[in-house]
């Protein structure tokens, strides 16, 4: 399942929090500012408090993403053991301590998992956008052309900057995934179900000191996870923290469209698989294992449904389009820059709703009962339709970042305009 994973509600002008609630990015516990923990900043051969050695829970989430484990690092320290003048506080939320060696640890850690927290985490709201959908939806491969744009472009378009959390997931993402993409026009593996991947972190932080950074993680595991319990286990306190949905759909989880794309596109028919999930089925998991305990069975959480690889539906076009008309906007890249413009994007949400209510009236259904606030969209991560696993020219991505930007308008970061 890949997440990807933002929060704050749109809201009215209120007095600001002393502090904020963190959900740490990597195993997603949400907890007081209060409880975290720290690594000391130096060790003692002589004190077992603080001598270097294994940090159980630590190696425990290394070991849930096949990492190495950890046999010798700095000790943690509970600041329950340190006395309330030793305390260190930044914009009221206990940002380091003065151990009992009189050294100052600024080194947050969350209290579940033992990784190292943001520097902003309790100061701002914990935002944290996920990305779900079922296996071949190409989830992999929209993360890479959304970070790309959201580093190139978009951020630009802000007066924001798109960076990863550390180097270790900077050198990652562009030798696994932007480089093969971007650079060798190679198309991304199909994640294998019995591969985790940690998450992959970024930050979309505005220059606006004003406005908290948005936090971007995406889980790059197998989309199957979203009908296996096993995984949903692992990942629902991902979804249930989040406060934006990316919902992917692939044009070929739809029968209808499915049949009728192999028609039309008679001998290339581009990259097919044997067996594809039905869009209803992850709805129906997430109300298994999130939506169904919330208030209403519903989520209030702002959901983005993406039709990916729109450059597909090329091949149902037609002028009076039962389904897709040849002039439709879907097909031409929008660069929407300083806000939302909200005539591009009602017209692209009412014709993707009426595509999704024609084509797949059950999972429109599903959508309607038990998501409160979404809205559809429709990308093109590559431009193109991959022939075996090569594409036939450069990436030229397709309104990748639009439903990005309308989470960005539904948070209350950015502006939405008539034009």
């Amino acid at each position: 399942m890949g997440l990807f994973s933002l929060f704050r509600k749109k809201q009215e002008v209120k007095e600001r929090p002393l502090y904020y609630d963190i959900v740490c990015p990597y195993c997603f516990s949400k907890f007081h500012p209060q409880e975290v923990v720290f690594r000391a900043a130096h060790h003692k051969e002589n004190d077992e408090d603080y001598a270097l050695g294994e940090d159980q829970l630590l190696n425990a989430y290394r070991e849930k993403f096949n990492l190495d484990s950890i046999d010798e690092i700095e000790a943690v320290i509970d600041p329950v053991t340190i006395p309330d003048e030793h305390k260190i506080y930044v914009d009221n939320v206990l940002a380091g301590i003065n151990d009992h060696y009189g050294i100052v640890t600024k080194k947050r850690l969350c209290p579940k998992c033992h990784n190292d927290l943001p520097i902003s985490a309790g100061k701002v709201p914990s935002n944290i956008i996920s990305i779900v959908g079922a296996s071949q939806v190409g989830k992999s491969v929209y993360m890479t052309s959304l970070i790309h744009t959201l580093q190139n472009t978009t951020a630009d378009n802000f007066d924001a900057a798109c960076m990863p959390l550390n180097a270790d997931i900077s050198r990652k993402f562009r030798q696994n995934y932007e480089e093969p993409l971007f650079e060798r026009n190679d198309l991304l593996e199909s994640t294998q179900k019995e591969v985790l991947q940690e998450p992959f972190i970024f930050q979309f932080i505005f220059k606006d000191e004003t406005k908290p950074p948005l936090m971007l993680v995406f889980f790059d595991a197998a989309g199957e996870g979203m009908v296996d319990q096993e995984y949903l286990d692992l990942y629902a306190a991902h979804i249930k923290n989040s406060t934006g949905i990316l919902f992917m759909v692939d044009p070929l989880q739809i029968k209808t469209i499915r049949e009728k794309i192999r028609v039309n596109l008679g001998d290339e028919p581009g990259e097919w698989v044997s067996q594809y999930d039905e869009p209803r089925d992850v709805v129906l998991s997430m109300y298994q294992n999130f939506i169904g305990f919330e208030e209403g069975s519903k989520t209030d959480i702002p959901t983005a449904v993406v039709l990916t690889k729109s450059d597909m539906l090329h091949a149902i076009k037609e002028e009076d389009g039962e389904y897709i008309k040849a002039n439709s906007n879907l097909f031409h890249n929008y660069v929407h820059k300083k806000h939302l413009n909200l005539t591009e994007f009602e017209n692209i949400n009412g014709e993707i709703r009426r595509f999704i209510e024609k084509v797949d009236r059950p999972f429109k259904g599903a959508l309607d009962v038990h998501f409160n606030n979404i809205a559809f969209f429709a990308v093109s991560a590559l431009g193109s339709n991959p022939v075996n696993q090569k594409l036939k020219g450069l990436v030229d991505p397709i309104r990748v970042d639009e439903p990005f930007i309308w989470l960005l308008y539904k948070l209350d970061y950015i502006e939405g305009r008539e034009e």
